[in-house]
């Protein structure tokens, strides 16, 4: 048989979703976890297996171990939307981690291979685009998942890569949105059952967690522009009395990041020579040369942030400012007062 020619011009841009507040009650909808990874359109063309990112950005080099999986198992013609993940923990306890996958992405080729036997990543696939020579984008969701599960089916089991769960039962849907958190998931894409495919488009729905949390802010990094607020850094107070840093925010419009530098002036702890006091970033391999350092500040203003979760003692991603809170002390700031998820195991989610 000779080569298959894809139905579809590549690169794509996946389809995405918009953010809502609730999960939709709406019986037309199927529902997904939201992988917490790097979103991935997969194809097979001839011998050549791509990995294109979001913004249509290659990832191949990067995931040699999960191109070697899917090269002799993928047929030929097929192309997947998925998700990139990295799984940390002891079988049993597993979870997502972000951090992890996030250090995969080097531009040493001897990183990758050395991160590629490290901390693997899996592919989780829950769309079907292309497959023996049709192009499925037109066809409704429930079509295309119906090919996908029978493609699935018809092949090996692969350890690398998997096939998305989805409910349609909204019972579940919630119950998966809470007890999924504890595995390291960030909510739940739900998509109309005839939905087609609209690469780039925001046809879908997703519900991600969302919490807040009184924070101290300990310090500040300044803009690269030289001048400014580049991000706020956050503490929260352990058991044992102690300030450990949780993560920053870093979402500022220009006008405000100057406004902030003047506000925090006051607060900017000062060696005996008069100079800013510099909190130092733990070196790493991973460090770039503008990153190790910031401006202290004393440890008085709260501020209450809008976060998913919270991976360990830090914040998982990004935080947003909510408002400033004047009204409390720091000293209330502990990091036992932030909600966390119950454990959960991945390989549950992932029905391995």
């Amino acid at each position: 048989m000779g080569r298959m020619t894809l139905p579809l011009q590549l690169p794509i841009d996946p389809m995405l979703a918009r953010s809502v507040e609730r999960i939709p009650e709406d019986p037309n909808y199927a529902h997904e976890p939201k992988w917490d990874g790097f979103r991935c359109i997969i194809s097979r063309d001839g011998d050549a297996v791509t990995l294109g990112s979001r913004g249509m950005k290659p990832l191949t080099g990067y995931f040699p171990e999960v191109v070697a999986a899917l090269e002799g198992w993928l047929p030929d013609g097929v192309v997947l939307d998925a998700e990139l993940v990295v799984r940390s923990g002891e079988p049993g306890s597993e979870r997502l981690q972000w951090e992890a996958l996030s250090l995969r992405i080097h531009p040493a080729a001897s990183r990758v291979r050395m991160l590629s036997e490290q901390i693997p990543a899996e592919a989780i696939c829950f769309d079907l685009l292309a497959e023996g020579g049709d192009d499925l984008t037109g066809l409704p969701w429930t079509r295309r998942r119906e090919r996908l599960e029978t493609l699935f089916q018809a092949l090996p089991s692969n350890p690398r890569v998997h096939l998305g769960r989805y409910t349609t039962d909204l019972t579940e849907a919630h119950r998966w949105f809470v007890e999924f958190e504890g595995a390291g998931l960030d909510g739940l894409v739900s998509k109309p059952l005839d939905s087609v495919y609209l690469p780039g488009r925001r046809g879908w729905l997703k519900t991600k967690h969302k919490r807040t949390a009184d924070a101290i802010v300990i310090g500040y990094r300044v803009h690269k522009r030289g001048h400014g607020v580049g991000s706020l850094l956050l503490g929260l107070y352990d058991t044992a009395g102690k300030l450990i840093p949780v993560g920053g925010i870093g979402s500022f419009s220009d006008r405000m990041r100057d406004e902030l530098e003047t506000e925090l002036a006051p607060l900017v702890q000062r060696d005996a020579e008069g100079s800013p006091v510099q909190i130092e970033k733990p070196r790493s391999r991973f460090s770039s040369a503008d990153d190790q350092a910031a401006v202290a500040l004393e440890p008085t203003l709260v501020v209450e942030v809008a976060f998913d979760q919270l991976e360990g003692s830090r914040f998982r991603h990004a935080v947003q400012l909510v408002r400033f809170r004047p009204d409390r002390q720091a000293e209330s700031c502990l990091l036992e007062q932030v909600a966390r998820a119950p454990s959960y195991d991945l390989a549950q989610v992932l029905n391995d």
